[in-house]
């Protein structure tokens, strides 16, 4: 039987490309292009396998997919991402993942990831591989001490970067104008930063925008 695949990547000159040859090998039930979009597709269509690009705007596909984890609903994830870091795809992993393919990889590595997946499998892009060795050798040298945010924070933190106002934001997460401002300030505090500016370059550095 075919597998159900769900497309999800805000690059549509990519997806136009790539659809069509997933569409020759499975059954591509949706394209969408942002993380929200994803969740919403995810119920509705129950793929047997996700592939999401990770930095998407809205929310991050990696935040997607915890939030649809925490649901209860758990498909095959393959993470296809420019960003080859190691430290992300033991992220992508330990956030329910099956595979981290990198997009500099061929069309053929992806139909193995996709393979692999619903074999009950995990997939890594060789490109990667041998860093995660290293991981798994030493695997305090992958430990941060970066404050962990919740998932509604780096929401908020993603919508903030992307220069959404905070009603804007209030209206996207269905919550108040304060109960957006209090997250903000609350990561503030978390992070020990004093200026907007700076909450965007640590959205930055953890990958929630481009």
């Amino acid at each position: 039987m075919r597998a159900r695949v769900l497309l999800a990547d805000d690059h549509q000159l990519f997806t136009q490309a790539l659809t069509p040859l997933l569409a020759a090998r499975y059954d591509v039930v949706d394209v969408v292009t942002d993380g929200r979009a994803l969740q919403v597709s995810a119920r509705k269509h129950r793929p047997d396998v996700i592939v999401t690009d990770i930095t998407m705007p809205l929310m991050t596909g990696l935040d997607a997919v915890r939030s649809l984890c925490k649901d209860g609903y758990t498909p095959k994830i393959i993470f296809l991402t420019m960003h080859a870091d190691v430290a992300l795809a033991r992220e992508c992993f330990s956030s329910g993942g099956s595979a981290f393919v990198s997009k500099d990889s061929t069309y053929d590595e992806l139909t193995v990831a996709i393979d692999a997946v619903m074999s009950n499998q995990l997939f890594l892009s060789p490109t990667i591989a041998g860093g995660m060795v290293e991981v798994l050798r030493d695997p305090a040298s992958a430990r941060t001490e970066q404050p962990q945010l919740t998932l509604r924070q780096r929401e908020i933190l993603q919508l903030f970067a992307e220069g959404k106002t905070m009603k804007e934001i209030a209206t996207i997460t269905n919550l108040s104008t304060r109960t957006v401002e209090w997250h903000k300030y609350r990561m503030m505090r978390m992070l020990k930063v004093r200026r907007s500016a700076e909450l965007f370059q640590y959205a930055l550095r953890m990958k929630l925008v481009d």
